[in-house]
């Protein structure tokens, strides 16, 4: 019996073709395969296509089935709780994902080994957001786009460009309906249609093998039943699926569930279009949803109704439907999420009272108290809907709040403390500069941002971006001037410090190479000219694999590659007044030995290994007894580097800042995959700082990342700072992480990078008060930074204490007073005159003060909880700021 037809596929939509001979062998065998299975021939043989119905799209379900079947096409009922493995999935090639707003980790594990045999995706709405936040991040990954947030008001969608998509008839596909903006979370997704609001944010996406739609598809009051069957019909033509060939159901009011048949999917996803301009998402300005969007079914007859409610979850004795319900663990889920975003708004608020300028910005403070009343309302009777069963309004409650809270963040006058505010000048932004007045237009943009330390990219893929008689080539892109001379006179005329940004071990890259149109698997300049200095994998790949774009990396082990990396940051930091050395790529490449896909067989590391064990690395496994002192082996081989760069640079220019960007896996793991050991860096002194590449799409995604490093056995010889993305992250949600981080017991950020920096960003991020003189950075001097941050505690103290809003009697208080005195005159001392004793004075003074604190605070501690641990994080700052400073400047000096 025959099983299945391959299809060739062409690259525009709705073109799928048979071969000839598929398409004679297809005619003379249909009706036999079809009295074999007893349904007709085009369901027998063509892709089948699931719908899956859960407790969150439930009770729009008779207007979803109605929408579905007025297509024409055949669908097949996937019901959710029926859903748990990729086998569950067998009988169909594309499934649709209503509004179908929790899937748990098992479904999306489920869906990810169905995509990878060749299944197809159809997203629409909130898909995923209910979602914890691990699955949320599977997710994204699997749909190459995200429901960034829902737009303020009815908007118009317009398809970008028809002629490419051969779309028949696109003006069936624009509307205007309530909806919200879907943000791409792949490099090849891509934007079909837009809304025609500021700045054209997305509204649908396709990426390789899903189309995400940004709408509450088959939901009254959102959009019309013709928008959505003309917009379901499009997109189920791009994978062959038409009135043409597939049998059309008539007069049916059921969709059957999907176990007719065994079917396997096509094996090769659809080609991916033709790249685009992805724009940057609106800021929605007023509520995020509107009362029509959950208007009940008015356009089927009321019979109908009650007859099909009684096999879908309605209660039909009162005819109304079941409501889908929200978990306890959901529920806390996102009562946690609401009450973290108020206290840092909260905590943004009182900053920009306290030094921000009244006189300029009385209307929007006024304006945010209003929002933060509001929320908290909103938080107590969110748990009074849960406790009622009306899990609905419940939802509704929680987005409006959280969007109104977004769209209301104060920003002026929030920064008031001494931070890093770093910002990596990526190379592709500094490429499009041709001299010195283009480049000054990005310095400028940066520090009306209030950026004080530049990142900025020298060596990438093994190209300088200046002359250099080390490397064996400058960047082609930046022949015929200095790009790194004229920043680092840009940054010092503007108080920022620029630290030279450089690709330590990764040598090549795939994508530099096509930037270049050079052949793909190029090895770069220097190990073109050096293949013995590069690692393999057992196959002799130079290139990893698994990655977006492919690199081919340096030996650790080979001394001629360290003595090589050593000299050309010596020259970096002999020839140019850097104020700091950034490590990138300071590791091996990403690997995965339980499939024994690992690196680092060159011939320096299986020689240096054999001469040690008697056994060639390229013969051993994870189970090989000698496996771990393998990896220990490779991980000794960039610590060596860390230790041997570091000292050596230190010593030609003893003030320079050390320091590495870093990935905050958990250590073990980062180990065995990578080998970057960075904790031993800060335990040794070898690095002054370390950034921690914690990109995130949303706030609760960046404390889980940040979760697993920050705890007591780190070291506080080094400062850390977290690495925020920019890209394809809404301001708001920006500005929002921003003050999350700056309530961690950490001293500042870096925003990675200069391409992704928005006007409107830009904006936001320069309303900080400006001082007579600059700030102190922590890394440079941590006792000022210390002193002045404590300051800034006494004056909240003092601010909330006047406004009657600290919850402490008045003996209290003056205690307070008085060992808070204690400790400003002691840190004081210690900033005017850096000593062994000072400090021992003012660290004891501190601990003293912090042991006291929780119970001085205890009263308010049960008012504001989160408060009184963003106090105790702030008073850890200075802690930490006092140890480093104490390797940093007093240990130091004793050196020289």
């Amino acid at each position: 019996m025959l099983r299945k037809i391959h299809w060739n596929k062409t690259k525009k939509w709705g073109t799928k073709s048979l071969t000839s001979h598929s398409k004679s062998l297809l005619k003379l065998l249909s009706p036999i395969i079809a009295s074999s299975f007893l349904i007709s021939p085009s369901h027998a043989l063509l892709p089948r296509v699931g719908v899956v119905r859960s407790p969150e799209n439930n009770q729009h379900w008779t207007s979803i089935r109605n929408r579905l079947l007025s297509t024409g096409l055949q669908f097949c009922l996937i019901e959710s709780e029926n859903w748990r493995t990729a086998e569950d999935l067998r009988n169909v090639s594309i499934v649709f994902l209503p509004n179908v707003e929790n899937i748990n980790g098992q479904q999306a594990a489920a869906l990810e080994s169905w995509m990878e045999r060749g299944g197809n995706l159809i997203i629409s709405g909130p898909t995923g957001n209910l979602s914890e936040s691990a699955v949320r991040d599977q997710l994204r990954d699997l749909f190459g786009a995200y429901w960034g947030f829902p737009n303020s008001r009815r908007s118009t969608m317009r398809v970008e460009d028809p002629s490419s998509l051969a779309l028949v008839n696109p003006t069936n596909l624009s509307d205007t309906l309530i909806g919200g903006v879907v943000i791409p979370n792949a490099s090849t997704a891509q934007p079909l249609a837009v809304w025609l609001t500021q700045d054209k944010p997305p509204a649908v996406i396709v990426n390789e093998q899903t189309v995400f739609l940004g709408w509450r598809w088959g939901v009254n009051g959102v959009s019309s039943s013709s928008f959505d069957v003309n917009w379901l019909k499009t997109i189920l033509n791009r994978y062959g699926i038409n009135e043409t060939n597939q049998l059309v159901v008539e007069n049916s009011r059921d969709i059957p569930t999907c176990n007719l048949t065994d079917f396997n999917p096509p094996q090769r996803p659809f080609p991916i279009l033709p790249p685009t301009y992805i724009p940057q998402p609106e800021q929605p300005q007023d509520n995020p949803l509107i009362e029509s969007e959950f208007t009940p079914e008015s356009s089927v007859p009321q019979e109908i109704l009650i007859s099909d409610r009684r096999s879908q979850g309605y209660n039909y004795r009162l005819n109304t439907p079941t409501v889908p319900t929200i978990s306890p663990q959901q529920a806390q889920t996102m009562r946690k999420e609401l009450s973290d975003l108020i206290v840092r708004f909260e905590s943004t608020l009182i900053a920009s009272r306290v030094n921000g300028q009244p006189a300029q910005n009385n209307l929007a403070l006024s304006r945010s108290q209003d929002t933060l009343n509001e929320a908290k309302i909103s938080l107590q009777n969110f748990d009074q809907l849960l406790n009622q069963r009306q899990y609905d309004r419940a939802r509704q409650l929680w987005l409006k709040a959280r969007r109104t809270l977004w769209d209301n963040y104060p920003s002026d006058g929030s920064v008031a403390e001494p931070e890093v505010r770093a910002m990596w000048l990526d190379r592709g932004s500094i490429v499009k500069t041709r001299s010195e007045a283009e480049l000054a237009v990005l310095f400028d943009r940066m520090a009306d941002a209030g950026v004080n330390t530049v990142f900025m990219e020298t060596v990438n893929a093994s190209y300088p971006i200046y002359p250099s008689r080390v490397a064996p080539e400058q960047n082609p892109l930046t022949q015929g001037w200095d790009p790194l001379k004229v920043a680092i006179k840009l940054a010092h005329e503007r108080n920022m410090e620029l630290h030279a940004w450089v690709w330590i071990f990764a040598a090549a890259n795939q994508g530099h190479n096509k930037v270049l149109e050079q052949p793909e698997d190029y090895l770069g300049p220097v190990l073109s000219r050096n293949p013995d200095w590069g690692i393999t994998d057992k196959k002799g790949n130079y290139f990893d694999q698994g990655q977006q774009f492919k690199k081919a990396f340096l030996d650790p082990a080979n001394p001629r590659v360290q003595n090589y990396l050593v000299s050309l940051l010596d020259e970096i930091v002999r020839n140019y007044d850097v104020d700091g050395i950034q490590f990138d790529y300071i590791r091996y490449p990403f690997q995965q030995p339980q499939v024994n896909q690992t690196f680092g067989y060159s011939k320096s590391s299986r020689y240096l290994f054999k001469e040690m064990t008697g056994v060639d690395p390229i013969e051993i496994s994870p189970t090989h007894p000698l496996w771990n002192q393998w990896t220990g082996f490779r991980i000794h081989q960039v610590d060596s580097f860390v230790a041997r760069a570091s000292t050596h640079l230190k010593k030609v220019k003893p003030e320079l800042i050390v320091s590495a960007s870093v990935f905050p896996i958990e250590q073990q793991d980062r180990l065995f995959r990578l080998q970057q050991n960075w904790e031993e860096w800060m335990r040794k002194g070898w690095v002054d700082m370390i950034v921690l590449m914690t990109y995130a799409l949303d706030t609760g995604n960046l404390e889980e990342r940040l979760e697993l490093v920050f705890d007591d056995s780190l070291s506080s010889s080094a400062l850390v700072i977290p690495g925020l993305r920019l890209l394809k992250v809404p301001d708001s949600v920006t500005i929002d992480q921003l003050q999350f981080v700056r309530n961690l017991p950490i001293s500042g950020f870096s925003l990675f990078a200069t391409e992704n920096l928005t006007p409107s960003l830009q904006g936001l991020l320069s309303r900080v008060p400006t001082s007579e003189k600059p700030q102190p950075l922590p890394y440079r001097k941590p006792f000022q930074t210390a002193l002045v941050r404590y300051q800034s505690l006494q004056k909240e103290w003092k601010f909330l204490g006047d406004k009657q809003q600290l919850k402490i009697d008045k003996n209290t208080l003056r205690k307070i007073n008085i060992q808070g005195q204690q400790l400003e005159q002691a840190l004081e001392k210690l900033a005017t005159n850096p000593s062994e004793q000072n400090l021992r004075m003012a660290q004891q003074t501190l601990k003293q003060f912090e042991q006291r604190f929780p119970n001085w605070m205890s009263n308010h501690r049960q008012v504001n909880g989160y408060q009184v641990q963003i106090w105790e994080n702030r008073l850890q700052t200075i802690d930490k700021l006092l140890s480093y400073g104490q390797k940093r400047i007093i240990s130091n000096s004793k050196l020289r």
